[in-house]
């Protein structure tokens, strides 16, 4: 008789997409076990007429799930690892990591072969992150940044019923829903950094479930999870959550583990962007290292300033 696994997932189209990559994957590293999907409605699926910076909870998309997880009623959650907040609760554990896709962030726009530099003056471009707004008004000061919450099939279809210019996703989730069309240029990581973790597949389980723990060896990638634990240590330094505009991309190369991070203004008048080379075997000395640089560079101003922004607008709401 076979075992019975339950993956947890969120059930954008996104989200099935790789809950049911990951249960191909165990299927195929282990016959003695059936796999079932149980979708789980988190609070940011329900909140979509709101700005993530505004709503400032760092379990958005996560919250329900590991209730599911430290209840024992799924063995397993899937998650796109940028969406999965640093502090995990007591009794969970980040068990795997997957391969990480392509992390560039791209351009969809009215015709092939526009980039962000051949946008028209004061062009219209919507995204809800925080972190890619900033980038972009960065590199472009003139552009008008507007507001997009939802689903990637949903984003591109409020995109091309208006008059916005381009619209910026990240291209993992743009080529895993095979919507890859509609990208008209990718953006270089120079030029935006992508989110932490982005592009890569986080699972997390109970820490006591030793079966799912063992199981989950053959599918996780030990590089990109030293990328992702630098990313992510940089990100708990800085206590960055969906209110600030951080971006981070590390990569394990033949000579250590390179990290790439920066923080920035909300309106990109101002960004700190710094790089940092240590050993793949100590990735979150390296992330907490370039996190104190960027805070002796003049970081800790920025997040000081977001950070009682943020404490103001809670407490006028209250």
């Amino acid at each position: 008789m076979k075992k019975k696994i339950i993956i947890g997932s969120r059930g954008s189209e996104l989200a099935l997409w790789q809950a049911n990559f990951v249960k191909r994957e165990l299927e195929k590293a282990n016959k003695k076990i059936s796999v079932e999907m149980k979708v789980i409605k988190t609070k940011g699926d329900k909140i979509l007429d709101v700005a993530l910076s505004k709503i400032g909870d760092k379990s958005l998309f996560t919250k329900e799930l590991e209730t599911q997880l430290l209840e024992r009623k799924i063995d397993l959650a899937v998650h796109s690892l940028k969406d999965l907040q640093t502090y995990l609760p007591e009794g969970l554990n980040l068990s795997a990591v997957s391969k990480r896709h392509p992390v560039e962030d791209v351009l969809i726009a009215r015709k092939k072969g526009i980039t962000l530099e051949k946008l028209k003056e004061n062009a219209v471009v919507a995204t809800g992150s925080l972190r890619r707004r900033c980038q972009l008004l960065h590199l472009r000061p003139d552009i008008k940044v507007v507001e997009l919450r939802g689903n990637i099939p949903s984003r591109i279809e409020k995109f091309l019923n208006s008059d916005w210019d381009a619209i910026i996703l990240a291209r993992a989730g743009v080529e895993r829903l095979n919507l890859k069309k509609y990208i008209s240029s990718y953006i270089s990581t120079d030029e935006i950094l992508p989110a932490v973790g982005q592009g890569a597949l986080g699972i997390e389980t109970h820490i006591e479930n030793d079966f799912v723990n063992e199981l989950l060896l053959s599918f996780h990638d030990e590089d990109t999870h030293k990328a992702v634990l630098a990313e992510r240590a940089l990100l708990r330094k800085l206590e960055g959550g969906c209110q600030v505009p951080i971006g981070a991309y590390a990569q394990v190369k033949p000579n250590g583990l390179h990290l790439d991070a920066m923080v920035g203004k909300l309106d990109g008048s101002l960004t700190f962007r710094k790089k940092a080379r240590g050993s793949k075997n100590k990735p979150e000395q390296l992330g907490k290292n370039l996190a104190n640089n960027l805070l002796k560079a003049g970081a800790k101003e920025i997040l000081d300033e977001i950070y009682n922004s943020v404490r103001v607008n809670q407490n006028i709401e209250a």
